[in-house]
């Protein structure tokens, strides 16, 4: 058994899985859980390729959960080829080496690792997603409800997303806010700038009700969570014309909601205010996830203590930042987030040093060793 991350976490550096792609990433994988006795089960929704591994069948059952998708490139320049998965100074350099084909292959390491012991007490799972950094319609949301439906559900989960900002152990995520977008579209009549009696200016109206929207804060926070955040990310007209009041006038603006307030409290609230300012108009709600938050008790704990007897470090409780996939998850157990330092991630030289690559599987394996002793 393989209980270095270093040559897996290459091997999946060097598939170009750039979402929806696939490029083999899943098959490496695949192979090197298969080598380990787990029974791997692949899952293909629409394109995206996805994958439940699972060794044991009894409890507890301590589920890792991730994705092998990753960002394109980009078009700045690289020191090293993007998907070379090229080791230069104790580095590892390549796309996807921080999000997160690293915790990835520190997952399969520590398994390796726990594994030498013989079967471990209880289960362990991997739900992996070709569909993390994409729509994130065909990965997790689809393997999650294939595994309620086949008796798959686990005690407690870990999403490997990068969750420390400089220092490996500083961080676990126990919760994060909720998402809307909102599009607004408000109406008015069309007509000559020059006699405004003879038009309804939309323009107007959107800009009473975005200043209504923004007039003060949505909260002051909660005890796990920082304030909600509106922030308007565009107001459009589409009007070459400036002797000519619009038809239409629209907008678009992102809320980052805490505890204080569901997906459908907002919506409710963002009607009314526009009712009472914007006339006519329509409004179309997106919310890609609530907030959520895995209650700090014995589970936390215990990845805490993990974290700390490897690290030394005492672990931060957070909640900030955006959205992961652990939002489908927390719904069906209890979920948290810990993984890499995420300096590089989606960046231009994305990179991991080994030492930290290697660190994080040991504290993965600390993981296993106190869920399932």
């Amino acid at each position: 058994m393989n209980t270095d991350p270093l040559p897996l976490a290459q091997a999946l550096i060097r598939c170009a899985s750039v979402t929806p792609a696939d490029a083999g990433a899943q098959d490496v994988l695949a192979d090197a859980l298969t080598r380990l006795g787990f029974a791997v089960t692949r899952l293909r929704f629409g394109d995206i390729e996805n994958l439940f591994a699972r060794i044991g069948t009894a409890g507890p059952h301590f589920c890792f959960a991730g994705h092998t998708d990753v960002v394109p490139a980009g078009a700045g320049a690289w020191s090293a080829a993007p998907f070379a998965g090229e080791l230069r100074d104790d580095v590892l350099y390549g796309r996807g080496a921080c999000d997160m084909k690293g915790a990835i292959a520190a997952f399969v390491a520590a398994c390796a690792a726990h594994l030498q012991a013989g079967p471990p007490r209880g289960s362990i799972s991997l739900l992996i997603t070709g569909d993390e950094e994409g729509l994130a319609v065909d990965g997790t949301v689809r393997v999650l409800d294939w595994m309620v439906a086949n008796g798959q559900m686990p005690d407690f989960c870990l999403v490997g997303e990068p969750s420390n900002p400089g220092r490996l152990g500083e961080t676990i995520k126990i919760g994060r806010r909720g998402s809307l977008t909102a599009r607004i579209a408000v109406h008015g009549i069309q007509g000559h700038s020059a006699y405004p009696q003879r038009a309804d200016n939309p323009v107007h109206r959107l800009v009473r009700a975005l200043a209504a929207l923004t007039a003060a804060p949505l909260d002051a926070g909660s005890d796990w969570f920082e304030p909600s955040t509106l922030q308007i990310t565009s107001v459009d007209v589409g009007n070459p014309a400036g002797n000519v009041i619009p038809a239409a006038a629209r907008a678009l603006l992102n809320i980052r909601f805490n505890d204080r307030h569901t997906g459908a409290s907002l919506t409710a609230w963002l009607r009314a205010v526009l009712a009472q300012h914007a006339g006519r108009f329509d409004l179309d709600v997106t919310i890609s996830g609530e907030s959520f938050l895995t209650t700090p008790g014995p589970a936390v704990e215990r990845l805490v203590a993990a974290v700390r007897a490897v690290t030394a470090l005492e672990p931060g409780l957070d909640t900030r930042g955006g959205t992961s996939d652990a939002r489908f998850i927390a719904p069906l157990c209890p979920v948290a987030e810990f993984g890499l330092v995420g300096r590089t991630m989606h960046q231009v030289d994305e990179c991991v040093p080994v030492a930290e690559l290697r660190e994080l599987a040991r504290i993965y394996r600390a993981v296993l060793a106190a869920f399932l002793p």
